[in-house]
């Protein structure tokens, strides 16, 4: 089916704007991003064309040019002292992984043998990157059921992991509420900007001076941001480090010593049109999940899903209890392997608004929660899985 450019991009806004009415009636209890997700799927099943997302305008290169914009932004979000205080939540996202690993080859290779543990494992501990790399090992070798089982993990994992996560982070917020509440936390009355981690306004690394109020337009916002990124694009390989997670360091740079804006993408009013077209592409995927594909490969696929997230929630939390996190927060942590971006930062943002019940709860329960997210969907999508992808695709 054919559609016109602004027909196909009307649908895909309706489906997204429901799950947002959704979440918001539910008080996040049944999250957009899930909601959104079965819509797609129950409508490539039946009358949506499985390209309506490109026919939208929502292509690879331009939601690529999203990311790098989105990952740098989402660096200007966090000072360094804050990215520095994270390593507690690195090691939390890394038992996650670690934890599904091990359980999938043990548990999952006596259940569903070595070829589906192997192609499927990766794809659990993080995103597309990871999903691709199995997918085509496993049909180099002839393999076409084990490629699908690969490509259907990572399609389906989010299934799972956006409810569980929204209730985890729902109930880690009102924990965080409940302190302020009950007067055990006491929230100093400087003003704090939507989304600052924490950080003093004035950057100590600062050596540009802030630009004026008049020159602070989207064009140069836009403009230095796409700078900042191409330069992380570039560095990236000379360093052998993925680009994506130098965008977001080296946005924290920019911060830091005043190239870039604090919450640029707000500032230049681009933020939530970047986002929408991010999470239409995502669900793009869902296209691939027909219903014959589901059957097939339906017992291995969800057995290693939950075998995955047992093992997950086993590790992250022991190891958050040794670093002093709550269960909720360590295993909400370690469930950004399931989604990534940009879903770890909208499930945060809606669990957080369902439990504020002013402007100071909410900014103090955000700094406490989204800087451990962000980090976390970094270090288990970004860096950790491709890095597991890159050692399983040997054992195929």
């Amino acid at each position: 089916m054919k559609l016109s450019v602004i027909a196909a991009f009307s649908i895909i806004l309706i489906i997204l704007t429901v799950g947002e009415v959704i979440s918001a009636k539910t008080k996040a209890f049944v999250p957009s991003v899930f909601v959104s997700a079965v819509l797609f799927l129950l409508g490539f099943w039946t009358f949506l064309p499985p390209d309506i997302i490109t026919q939208g305008s929502f292509a690879k290169p331009v939601v690529f040019l999203f990311m790098y914009l989105l990952i740098t932004h989402m660096g200007t979000l966090m000072s360094v002292s804050e990215l520095l205080r994270q390593w507690r939540t690195v090691l939390i996202g890394l038992a996650g992984n670690a934890g599904i690993c091990l359980l999938a080859l043990t548990l999952g290779n006596a259940l569903f043998g070595w070829e589906a543990v192997v192609a499927a494992t990766p794809p659990l501990t993080g995103g597309v990157v990871a999903s691709i790399l199995m997918t085509g090992a496993a049909k180099a070798k002839g393999l076409t059921t084990i490629a699908v089982l690969a490509t259907s993990v990572y399609i389906m994992q989010g299934f799972f992991g956006y409810p569980i996560t929204a209730w985890l982070l729902k109930k880690e917020g009102k924990r965080l509420v409940d302190l302020v509440r009950s007067g055990k936390v006491v929230i100093k009355p400087e003003p704090r900007s939507l989304g600052a981690m924490a950080a003093v306004k004035q950057s100590r690394f600062r050596i540009i001076p802030p630009l004026p109020e008049k020159y602070q337009t989207p064009y140069i916002i836009l403009a230095k941001l796409g700078i900042v990124a191409w330069l992380a694009s570039q560095v990236a390989p000379l360093i052998h480090v993925n680009e994506f997670v130098l965008c977001l360091l080296f946005g924290v740079i920019g911060r830091e010593i005043g190239l870039l804006e604090e919450q640029a993408l707000n500032k230049a009013n681009a933020f939530g049109f970047l986002m929408t077209g991010l999470m239409a592409f995502i669900f793009a995927n869902l296209a691939e999940a027909t219903p014959a594909m589901l059957a097939q490969i339906a017992l291995p696929l969800f057995g290693l899903i939950i075998i995955g997230m047992i093992g997950m929630a086993i590790m992250s939390i022991l190891v958050g209890k040794l670093l002093g996190e709550t269960k909720e927060m360590a295993l909400s942590v370690a469930m950004t392997a399931l989604y990534g971006f940009p879903a770890d930062y909208i499930l945060t943002i809606e669990a957080i608004k369902s439990v504020s019940g002013n402007e100071e709860e909410y900014h103090y329960t955000l700094n406490q929660m989204l800087p451990k997210m962000l980090v976390g969907g970094f270090v288990t999508v970004t860096i950790t899985s491709v890095i597991i992808a890159g050692f399983f695709v040997k054992l195929l």
